[in-house]
């Protein structure tokens, strides 16, 4: 017999920082629409500007990113109070073992989100006896927490043969939810031409950020914005000196992040690696199409192809911007209204997919109910 969701207890364990990247966005994001929807649904993780925070590890390749650690005791407390019937782990660090280890202990379902494919981020990031050792260490975590899993949740098929050989003994694909505030804020018309693109994502090897300066250079008659912070941002700063075009505005909450959208015509998203690429779909929310790399995730989700544009391997982007650019008014409103509607539509798949998650991998005593 289905059990009423209404009735089961959800813990999220979490690395990251409220909002600060793609796993803590999305986790913020899905607590606020999935959490109205289950008995309890809590968030387990490191609070900003906590005392603990001083001991946080740097991540390999990029210091704006940490390694920080629980505060059992706190966590602890908390976890028998709310007494779950079903644990998500979404990061394999101090975090997600804790929770794996709190699921086990008391009888709880365990599930693992598997969000980021480390083995591509490790190759790009250097081969040095540190690189390896994190490798190791996140392999090594990976493993036992995908093996303990009753399944691992994926955001895009190609991540199936990594999570098979960490020994996950099943997976289901999720979807990306959309943050509130894209979705409910006032939309702001598309202009209908292309005028001012927009970078919004970590300043990192991944992302590819040479081709947004290449399109500025390409087009010095067309605004560039780039959001974020990450270990090349005094790099691009400094290859960005002297263009009128190109701003930069560091780490924005996600008010500001929407404002921004609003005021482009495109995200433009040219990593070498992306899982998934939620901004890209918070953009599609606000009615702005966006230009991502043929390799993201995003494009797997075939309800999503109308609003997208792909940027293949080899393509030069300043011609790829210059085909654009002589797209009709009409054409670009209807790749607005595509792209709205398209996210709405996702959005909402998502959030009954978890629903469905909480239904079946909840652990629930006999005599509970």
């Amino acid at each position: 017999m289905e059990i009423d969701p209404k009735k089961l207890r959800v813990a999220i364990f979490s690395d990251s920082l409220p909002e600060r990247n793609g796993a803590g966005a999305y986790y913020h994001d899905l607590a606020a629409q999935l959490g109205n929807r289950v008995g309890s649904l809590v968030l387990y993780q490191p609070k900003p500007r906590s005392w603990y925070q001083k001991f946080a590890l740097p991540l390999p390749g990029d210091k704006t990113q940490k390694l920080i650690f629980p505060n059992i005791f706190r966590l602890y407390g908390q976890y028998r109070q709310q007494r779950p019937h079903l644990v998500i782990a979404v990061t394999p660090g101090p975090f997600g073992l804790l929770g794996l280890w709190l699921a086990k202990r008391n009888h709880a379902g365990f599930l693992t989100a598997f969000h980021t494919h480390f083995e591509g981020l490790m190759q790009l990031y250097g081969d040095t006896i540190f690189f390896r050792t994190a490798y190791w260490y996140l392999e090594l975590i990976n493993k036992i927490m995908c093996k303990r899993s009753e399944s691992v949740l994926i955001n895009n098929e190609g991540l199936v043969p990594t999570i098979r050989r960490l020994g996950a003994p099943r997976h289901d694909l999720m979807g990306t939810p959309v943050s509130e505030e894209f979705l409910h804020a006032a939309l702001a018309p598309a202009r209908g031409s292309l005028r001012r693109i927009l970078f919004a994502g970590r300043l990192a090897p991944e992302k590819n950020l040479s081709v947004v300066l290449e399109a500025a250079r390409a087009h010095p008659d067309l605004e560039f914005v780039v959001i974020g912070d990450g270990p090349l941002r005094k790099h691009i700063e400094k290859e960005s000196a002297g263009m009128g075009n190109f701003r930069m505005t560091g780490w924005l909450d996600r008010v500001a992040l929407r404002k921004e959208v609003d005021e482009s015509d495109l995200l433009i998203l040219p990593s070498h690696m992306e899982t998934f690429g939620t901004v890209a779909l918070e953009a599609m929310a606000r009615g702005r199409p966006a230009l991502v790399s043929a390799s993201a995730g995003i494009h797997e989700w075939q309800e999503l192809a109308p609003a997208l544009f792909k940027l293949r391997d080899g393509d030069k982007i300043g011609q790829t911007l210059a085909e654009l650019r002589k797209l009709p008014a009409a054409e670009w409103q209807q790749k607005a209204k595509a792209a709205r509607a398209a996210a709405e539509a996702l959005n909402n798949k998502t959030i009954d997919q978890w629903v469905g998650f909480v239904q079946t991998y909840s652990q629930v005593k006999n005599d509970e109910f």
